[in-house]
């Protein structure tokens, strides 16, 4: 019989689960064979207590960082930000030397961490929760449970009952992964779930948003709802100060509310479980929820050094702003549960890197000892993917087996036959949102951008000078600037004008390139233009027509590659963009992609107004896509700028917020908390009156907008126009 050890490679290879390693993604299905190799439960206990001194499995801490994924300049610059927070974080911990420290930092997570996520919802309404079907198996039952966490938002769950056994019993909270269409009814958490009944739980098993009965979004096309996962509603929560985490431990918390409702639950013995997306749950639960007695998270754990390297940040739940800047990880989230009992489930060959979890596991023991809990953090890894698979399942039974049931050993997982798919559904069409019109996460996020909006900082007419300081705190930029560097690279002659391609640094690690077209020809101090784009492209001074014109029109014109610009490509099939993972790193260490690049636009602006040839007072921007927001920024925090020019740019961010399915190429210009200060067209009356011109602007659907609706969202002060034409001098001036 292989064994699983705490040094799976040293010990040999243990047959891998591979037949449910995929079943917690849809976009990562695999086939694999069904066979299985029993895990022995005596071992696997063994490994549970690894803070016995008779069989110590203390797992290797070793290096957490993974083979390093996309790489680019703008990368590594997030990278080195995000390694010195890392070192100011061990220093921090490094200081903790007594069970009050423990305490302290374990009170500063839970602050913190309520912060991040936007606080939770102040709500507590009815639960009108009801049972709308039951079904009777050998040993338990199953009720199909209906709930509200939040007035109109409902939540399908499946309740496992054991039927033998005095109770009240313990109760379990089951958190799906991401598993789109079956949700709570993933076969494999179905056997976890039966498996916790048949040994003396209560399970409640719940659907996250965008899962299960919970799908938001109803094709216009066909009338059938679909997911659109949870990226899409998790940058519209960060535009109004919070994080679509929040609804999803409202749900958790809500879930604890009902099962105390029931007298066959004992409230002294609550635990939660889940793995992947489940997994994020149930740790994230620990921090905020106080009545749990004992959680068991599965393939989440890891740390944000290790995850960083690899494949990066994930899904929108899982990305909490300024996380990393203000000194956490994921270790962080098992001191905040301390001293009751917690563990680490993971697996040799998962997504979430084995390594970073060995690490936080060694970080978190010795606070946990501090405490005299030692025993209370449990660390379980065998040698197989992603997915809650039959070692993970076990080792999660006998968890809850010691410190609720107060037994030692072995937890086999008998054999279990899933139900189908529409035997466990809840509503009548399958759908909450169909059945019982049901808000969304969308939903929930817009009323409260609804509310805040009308008493947003710029609305209250603001001196120019302390609107820009609260547009620059929100992009997490400083109000002025330090001077760049700049240095010309090459110098080209043309027949009508020179091209100088200038390098400059704003600021240490970043390097941008502008290419500056100089018109042939007598005099100085001509007005000049700068253009950026969305895209990296090459520019010919000749066949560039928009370039052309205003090189022909006697402006200098300079064509600005701001930071982390890429080629444009066809739409990744990827749920995880290059341009959604790199601003999620900004976000988690305290920068935003939008910022940045103002910065950086700046900084040209800058270059450009003291040269000779230019003209500082006579100095316009045009911004096409995702850059013309930018713009549009600079302008509000530069005065010296005479126009701006956002061409095929996104209406307002209310925009955003209100339309259910939008492009998540809008995620670079995504501003935490930009709602409770200020929305686009407030940018434009910092700037000045006459000072924005918007060129065919869109819907966050990327629909365009009629100019009705964009004179309805910008007023007089700003000039709206539909063309087809090149945007020359003649053309907006």
């Amino acid at each position: 019989m292989n064994m699983p050890t705490s040094r799976p490679i040293s010990s040999g290879p243990v047959p891998a689960r591979t037949s449910d390693s995929a079943v917690d993604s849809s976009a990562r299905r695999r086939r694999a064979p069904r066979r299985w190799h029993r895990l022995t439960c005596a071992v696997a206990f063994g490994f549970l207590a690894v803070s016995s001194p008779a069989a110590d499995s203390t797992p290797p801490a070793g290096a957490p960082g993974a083979k390093p994924g996309e790489r680019y300049p703008l990368e590594n610059y997030l990278t080195r930000i995000a390694e010195q927070q890392w070192r100011e974080r061990a220093a921090q911990l490094a200081r903790i030397k007594t069970p009050a420290d423990v305490n302290a930092r374990a009170k500063f997570i839970r602050t913190e961490f309520v912060k991040a996520i936007g606080g939770l919802p102040d709500q507590r309404g009815p639960l009108n929760a009801r049972i709308t079907g039951t079904l009777e198996r050998k040993g338990y039952r199953v009720e199909k449970l209906i709930f509200e966490s939040l007035p109109g938002c409902h939540v399908t769950a499946n309740l496992y009952i054991p039927t033998t056994g005095p109770g009240p019993f313990p109760a379990i909270l089951g958190a799906a992964g991401h598993s789109m269409v079956e949700g709570k009814a993933a076969p494999l958490y179905q056997k976890g779930f039966i498996a916790l009944a048949m040994r003396g739980y209560i399970v409640l098993a719940y659907d996250p948003p965008a899962q299960g009965e919970r799908y938001e979004h109803r094709d216009p096309k066909t009338g059938e709802m679909r997911s659109l996962g949870h990226i899409s509603p998790g940058l519209q929560c960060l535009l109004t100060g919070g994080t679509v985490a929040r609804y999803f431990l409202w749900d958790g918390m809500r879930a604890l509310d009902y099962l105390l409702t029931r007298p066959d639950v004992d409230p002294k013995r609550l635990g939660a479980a889940g793995n992947s997306g489940g997994g994020t749950q149930s740790a994230f639960l620990a921090v905020v929820e106080p009545r749990l007695g004992a959680v068991a998270p599965s393939c989440y754990w890891t740390s944000w050094e290790a995850l960083w390297n690899s494949q990066g940040p994930q899904d929108s739940e899982q990305v909490l702003p300024n996380f990393i800047k203000n000194g956490l990880d994921f270790s962080d989230l098992a001191i905040a549960f301390s001293p009751k009992p917690v563990i680490m489930l993971t697996a040799t060959r998962d997504s979430f890197p084995i390594a970073g979890a060995r690490a936080m596991y060694a970080e978190a023991k010795p606070f946990f000892a501090l405490l005299g809990a030692g025993k209370q953090l449990g660390f379980f890894e065998y040698d197989d993917g992603h997915g809650w698979s039959q070692p993970r399942r076990e080792a999660t039974c006998a968890w809850f087996d010691q410190w609720f049931h107060g037994k030692t050993g072995p937890a086999p997982e008998p054999d279990i036959q899933p139900e189908t798919l529409p035997a466990l559904q809840c509503t009548e069409t399958g759908q909450v949102v169909t059945s019982l019109s049901s808000k969304t996460s969308q939903a929930l996020n817009l009323e409260v951008a609804e509310g805040i909006w009308p008493r947003r900082s710029l609305a209250q007419k603001l001196r120019p000078a302390e609107a820009r300081k609260i547009v620059a705190a929100r992009l997490a930029v400083p109000v002025s600037r330090a001077k760049s560097t700049a240095a010309v690279a090459s110098r080209k002659v043309g027949p009508e004008y020179v091209v100088e391609t200038v390098m400059l640094t704003p600021e240490p690690g970043i390097e941008l390139k502008a290419e500056v077209i100089l018109p042939a020809g007598p005099g100085t101090r001509r007005p000049a233009v700068i253009v950026v784009r969305d895209g990296v492209a090459p520019v010919d001074p000749e066949s560039d027509q928009e370039v052309a014109g205003w090189r022909k029109a006697g402006q200098v014109v300079v064509v600005a590659h701001l930071r982390g610009l890429t080629p444009i490509l066809p739409k990744a099939k990827s749920y995880y963009t290059v341009e959604y993972r790199t601003a999620m790193r900004a976000i988690l260490i305290g920068k935003t992609m939008t910022g940045m690049r103002v910065q950086d636009l700046l900084a040209i602006f800058d270059y450009a107004a003291a040269r000779p040839e230019v003209s500082p007072e006579r100095i316009s921007i045009i911004g096409r896509g995702n850059m013309g927001v930018v713009a549009q920024y600079a302008g509000a925090l530069e005065p010296r700028i005479a126009r701006v020019v956002a061409a095929g740019s996104v209406l307002s961010y209310m925009d955003i917020v209100r339309t259910p399915e939008y492009s998540e190429r809008l995620a670079d210009i995504i501003v935490p908390g930009a709602l409770l200060d200020f929305d686009l067209p407030d940018l434009a009356a910092v700037a000045g009156d006459g000072k924005l011109v918007l060129v065919n602007p869109n819907a966050a659907s990327g629909q365009p907008v009629s100019e009705t609706a964009a004179k309805a969202a910008y007023g007089d002060r700003t000039r709206v126009m539909f063309t087809t034409a090149t945007i020359t001098p003649g053309l907006v001036n």
